[in-house]
């Protein structure tokens, strides 16, 4: 029997990863609600003493002074101690896998698809746990089979009746994490990755450095042939990838992160954190991007508000404000340089921060944002009596 009992507590270290420890505090919790059921004991503060020796297996039950030996208490111990020690193994396990993905927050793990539901995707993690996909923290382009194999980031591991794990495939985590996985440059630290600007499902930018002169940041995450970044690529269903040169120099930073597009010029507010940028006619669909993509991802990967125009764009906004009887010349071109050129934003800015402008002080900061304001409601007006005018039908 005793060296059954240690045998047991052996296979439980063995196969289920079990403290030794928690094991035997496990036997004996479960040894004392057995002797306060032979000893027929009602109060909590009676006295029940477990002592167990773990080298020889010996266990020895007191009720104050008093050893219990009786066959029923053997009978009951062995009940009791079965039910409450798998209740044990359980919350021991529970915590084990608790404690095991905790530390895996923020990092990448491996997953088998093992069952789709409405509202998120499972996973089989190696078949210790199973970690919840939201469909909230899916990418638009996953689109999974049952039994696949697919890699997530670790969003967030709490206990809420179990361990939930949560992933994520919508989280830049994701990215950072998979260069990490196909670039050893940066997991040995040679190439960093300074900032990462994803909108998931369409496009990433991501902006890299290197510690080391002889090794090129962009070449190292591009692999021979591309053979690293199409790794990342298809892991992500085919979402586009833009791998950018960091500077500490915010001009030539900013002109890597609107690439493709070529830029002619870079005003820098460095107070305010904002850049106008000027391109060619031609440039300024790359720059700005299809819906603004671009230009909205250099924006978020640069921490800096970008404003992105070309001279012709600057001439019509210029043309627009001097039809306001408020906007003189000079002041035309100073609220496009400062990129306010837009009416429909002039007639919604401050007014304090207006006239912080050179050359357009408090008074006349209000009369511009009158004026805009007039404008645009004379633009609704005129544009409601065309539509009324093209549907009224003809007297013939």
């Amino acid at each position: 029997m005793k060296k059954e009992f240690l045998s047991v507590l052996a296979q439980l270290e063995r196969e289920k990863g079990l403290d030794r420890d928690v094991l035997l505090e496990a036997v004996k919790y479960a040894l004392t609600i057995a002797a306060k059921k032979v000893a027929k004991i009602t109060s909590p503060d009676a006295e029940v003493r477990v002592e167990i020796d773990e080298n020889k297996g010996d266990i020895r039950v007191f009720v104050g002074e008093k050893e219990i030996v009786s066959n029923e208490f053997g009978r009951i111990a062995a009940q009791t101690a079965r039910q409450v020690i798998i209740q044990k193994i359980r919350e021991a396990e529970k915590d084990n896998i608790f404690s095991e993905y905790k530390a895996k927050e923020n990092s990448l793990v491996a997953g088998t698809v093992y069952r789709m539901e409405k509202k998120a995707v499972v996973l089989d993690l190696m078949g210790k746990a199973e970690g919840i996909i939201p469909h909230s923290f899916l990418s638009p382009l996953d689109r999974f089979r049952l039994g696949e194999r697919i890699k997530a980031f670790v969003y967030e591991v709490k206990q809420d009746k179990g361990v939930q794990i949560i992933l994520s495939r919508r989280h830049e985590g994701l990215v950072r994490k998979l260069f990490d996985l196909e670039v050893p440059e940066i997991s040995e630290g040679i190439v960093e990755i300074k900032a990462i600007a994803r909108d998931a499902g369409e496009r990433t930018k991501i902006a890299v450095y290197s510690k080391d002169d002889k090794v090129d940041c962009v070449g190292a995450c591009v692999g021979i042939r591309g053979s690293r970044v199409k790794n990342v690529i298809e892991e992500l269903r085919g979402e586009k990838i833009d791998i950018v040169r960091w500077s500490d120099d915010i001009k030539e930073f900013i002109k890597a992160a609107l690439q493709p597009a070529v830029i002619s010029m870079i005003d820098l507010d460095r107070e305010n954190k904002r850049a106008r940028v000027l391109v060619a006619s031609d440039q300024l669909s790359l720059a700005i991007g299809k819906k603004g993509q671009n230009v909205r991802l250099a924006s978020k990967l640069v921490d800096w508000e970008i404003d992105v125009r070309s001279r012709e764009s600057m001439q019509e906004d210029m043309k627009r404000l001097l039809e306001l009887k408020a906007i003189g010349k000079k002041a035309a071109e100073v609220l496009v340089e400062a990129g306010h050129g837009d009416i429909n934003t002039l007639a919604k800015i401050d007014p304090a921060e207006l006239a912080k402008l050179k050359g357009i002080g408090k008074k006349k900061a209000e009369n511009i944002i009158e004026e805009a304001k007039k404008a645009l409601v004379n633009k609704k007006t005129q544009g409601e009596a065309k539509s009324e005018k093209i549907e009224k039908p003809s007297k013939e």
